[in-house]
Formats: structure tokens, sequence, C-alpha cells
């Protein structure tokens, strides 16, 4: 276990050299290679989390190395500022609108799901004082949401951590209850009667801050980094109800669902919901460079279009938005998808993976195992008959990786004693198979920690 003064020196000061990074206990990760990565001394693991939820397409697809090298040759950088636009940019974008949901026509560009979530804030906000809505002004978001950690996306986040000595959450967002099922219901409270009481809690809030105030809902399909909270059934269609009824536009956060993650291009397909607007990017370009869409509907691109007209500009864009490496990498992206039948490769090898998610819930320590499409999580408990959680001090969550590192195998703990697994997209049967041998040997080797612990 690294000290305290290691772990406040790494975080204060992450990229110094290689000296005391090594010394600050640091994988070094030096090469990739499908789902595997290699650290510096060529020890192999399975990147259980694609990364950050982002490698859909593996970690050396020569399609993808070819298209950002004909596009540096081609055109390195341009803008799309003043009326122009590279060519490559527009063709992501008939291809990002010929594949979202049919509502959205629209897209803007930026460079991280965080900065997409800013624009879709300030594109509800200029919508509705363009309806001379001026008063709304409030953003509903949700506890364990995670949508990025600028001022305004940090503020959105519904999690501590994004919060704490940064002066956030801001004053505008106001935040209502996640749907986890599994901590959150009340006992004997089936899943129906927890949706109902969540959206009553929501409607309740919508009036206590007035739905005059209130410019827009944000959520994500499911919570990523809040847990891999997977809603309950009429859940997610209840809240684009009730929001409708009251005038508020719904931003769906698909940074992480997005990209056939679900089983569904979009978790929007999977939850059949119809968003205003929508966030992507992580799988947008597989991860290999960083870009980010936030597409919108007719209705919305007309009125601020309008309104633009009046204000003589429209004041928003990017050094870097669509930049060209960007987009030809991310169109190569769709294509792959199509050739290669990514989202049938998703459904067929997900029914093996969910299937081993759920022998999980065999180990004495996981209370609970939840899985949709190719993304998963274990929650842990010391008792799992009661749901006793684990104290925070014994780490459970950071143990379980700890221990899967040594197996070859990168997993994420999250807050809340969480472990989360979302390998790449293109991961096969076999591959499944060695995936879940080594979580399943970690889960155990910590158990045997546990067990040893006790009776010393």
């Amino acid at each position: 276990m690294k000290s305290a003064e290691q772990e406040k020196k790494y975080f204060i000061n992450p990229y110094t050299n290689l000296k005391d990074i090594r010394k600050y206990g640091s994988l070094i990760i030096e090469k990739g290679r499908g789902i595997y990565v290699y650290d510096e001394n060529n020890n192999k693991y399975i990147e259980g989390l694609a990364g950050l939820w982002c490698v859909a397409l593996g970690f050396n697809n020569k399609r993808l190395i070819k298209a950002a090298n004909k596009q540096f040759n081609l055109l390195p950088y341009y803008h799309s500022f003043t009326g122009k636009v590279p060519l490559t940019t527009l063709k992501l974008s008939e291809e990002l609108v010929k594949i979202s949901p049919k509502s959205l026509t629209k897209v803007l560009y930026a460079n991280s799901g965080s900065e997409s979530n800013d624009t879709a804030i300030k594109m509800a906000w200029y919508y509705q004082n363009a309806l001379g809505r001026t008063k709304k002004k409030k953003i509903i978001s949700r506890y364990r949401g995670y949508h990025g950690v600028t001022i305004m996306s940090g503020s959105l986040t519904g999690m501590d951590y994004a919060h704490k000595g940064f002066d956030m959450p801001r004053d505008f967002v106001v935040h209502t209850d996640s749907p986890h099922y599994y901590k959150d219901s009340l006992s004997q409270e089936s899943p129906s009667e927890f949706v109902n009481r969540l959206l009553k809690n929501l409607d309740n809030l919508i009036i206590k801050e007035g739905a005059e105030n209130i410019a827009a809902m944000i959520l994500e399909p499911i919570q990523g980094a809040g847990g891999v909270i997977i809603p309950p059934d009429n859940y997610l269609k209840g809240v684009q109800k009730l929001l409708k009824k009251n005038a508020i536009l719904l931003i769906v956060d698909e940074v992480i669902c997005g990209f056939g993650r679900t089983g569904n291009m979009f978790g929007c397909d999977t939850f059949q919901i119809k968003p205003d607007m929508m966030v992507i990017a992580k799988g947008l370009s597989s991860g290999y460079v960083p870009i980010s869409a936030l597409l919108i509907n007719e209705e919305i691109y007309e009125t601020i279009s309008d309104f633009s007209s009046i204000n003589n500009v429209f004041g928003h864009g990017y050094t870097y938005s669509g930049h060209p490496v960007a987009a030809a990498v991310a169109l190569e992206t769709i294509k792959i998808f199509k050739d290669e039948n990514i989202i049938g490769h998703v459904k067929e090898i997900s029914e093996k993976f969910n299937t081993k998610m759920e022998q999980l819930n065999v180990h004495s320590i996981v209370g609970n195992a939840r899985s949709i499409g190719l993304i998963g999580a274990i929650e842990l408990v010391q008792n799992k008959y009661n749901k006793t959680y684990f104290d925070p001090k014994i780490g459970i969550g950071s143990r379980i990786v700890k221990n899967a590192q040594k197996n070859g195998l990168i997993v994420r703990a999250l807050q809340g004693d969480i472990v989360a697994l979302c390998p790449p997209l293109i991961i096969n049967s076999k591959e499944v198979d060695i995936l879940f041998n080594k979580f399943n040997k970690s889960i155990k080797d910590t158990e045997v920690e546990l067990n040893t612990e006790r009776l010393m």
C-alpha cells in the first residue's frame, strides 16, 4: 500500500519523471494490442475497463491508425469558423445524423465529454432565452451521475469528490435521486414501486423549484462512473414524460453508453427514449483521439439559429471543434462498426458476458452483480443478506483492483465499494472466459485476505 505521503505527492504532481512515478507505485503502460495492454516490463494485462470506458475497437486497430495518418498528410488542421468547415468533419456530421435517434439533426463538436456537456447547458439556456423564457436557468442532474469535472460539468456530476474543495456544485444545479434499486430501494419495495417513488420525488422537485425556472435535465442512460447503475423498467420513459409536461429539455449523456456499449448503438435505443440533445465522446473515436459532439433536434436548431441572427453572431466554438484528424478517425470508427457488425457482435457476446457477471453473485462479498451489453459491475458487501457494507477504511474495492492487477487484469474501483467491468467491444468468447477466470480469482484472493485478517 502507498503511504499517505506518497498518495499526497502522487495526486499533487502525477507527471514528474519515471523515477518518482515508479517510487509511487504507478503502473506505466507502454503498448497495447487488441484487448491487452503491456507495461514497461512487458507484463500483459486485459484492459477490463477499455481504458476509461472508451477503447471499443481495441488498442492497435490498423484502420484507425491509417485513417489518422492519411488525414495528417491531407489536412492536419482546420477550423469550423466563419463559414468554413473541413470536408472530413462535414462527412462525419452526415454519418452521425444517420446513426443517431431520428429526432437529432445537427452536430456541434468539442474535444471531451465535459466540453460537450458544457455546450449542452449553454444551448439549453440560449434556446430558452430565445423563446423568452429567461427565468429557465436551473438544471436537474442526478446523484451518482457523472458528466465531467469542469466548473459546469463538475457541478452537474452528482458525486462529492468532484465538488469538495472546488466550490461546486454551482447554485443553478439541483440533484435528484439515482435509480439505484439495489442500494436505495425500501424494504419490500418492488422495482415498479421504486420507480414510482423516484418519479414522484422528481415531480416534487420540479414543483419546488418551479418548472418556469428549469431549463433542462441531464442524465446518463446507465450511470457509468457512479457505479454502473442500470435503471429499472419504465424509469427513463417516466422521466421523459414528466419533463415534456413541464417544458424541460432532456439532455442524454451518451459518453459511456454510446457506440454499442449497451447492445445498441446508443443507450437511448436500448431504453427507448427520445432526447432533445445527446452528448457523445469516448467510443466516437474508440478513444484514439480527443473528440466529442453534441447533437440537437431541429426545433432547438431553428430557434437558436433565428436568435443568433438577432444577436448578429453565434458566439460559441473551440479552436479544435471538429478537428479534421479526429473527425477522420471517428468517421472510420463508424465505418468499422458497420463493416464488422460490431453491434451484432456485442449482442452475441454479451449473452456469455452477462451470464458470467450473474455468476459472480456466488462470492460471499458480492452483494449485487449487474450488467447489460458489455458493461457491468459488482457491488461489494460485508454481509450480503442484510446489505451491510464494509468499513471504508478497509478499501475493499481497491483490494480487488490490486489483486486483479497481480492476476493480469485491469479493472476499476468506483465510489461506494463497486468494481466495474467494461472491456473493449471486440472481445471474443475465449477472451471473455479468460477475463472472468482472472476476475473470479481476484475476488477469491480478496476473500482469503479478509479471512486471514479476521483470524489474526
